[in-house]
């Protein structure tokens, strides 16, 4: 998986960064039964998945 920059997610449409999360948050659980170290690829996954998560936060507290 590519890193997913900030400038990158918020070129995805709501629709895409759900997508997005839920692909990110199904390869960690898979990574993370696996293997219980942190590697490389699994701190990026984490990162992207704060990323759009914090996108998502932005766009509610907009239209609160």
């Amino acid at each position: 998986m590519a890193i997913l920059r900030m400038v990158d997610a918020k070129k995805l449409s709501s629709k895409e960064r759900q997508e997005k999360l839920q692909e990110i948050t199904l390869a960690l659980l898979k990574g993370q039964v696996t293997a219980h170290k942190a590697t490389a690829k699994t701190k990026e996954l984490k990162r992207a998945r704060a990323r759009l998560l914090t996108l998502a936060h932005h766009e509610e507290a907009k239209k609160a």
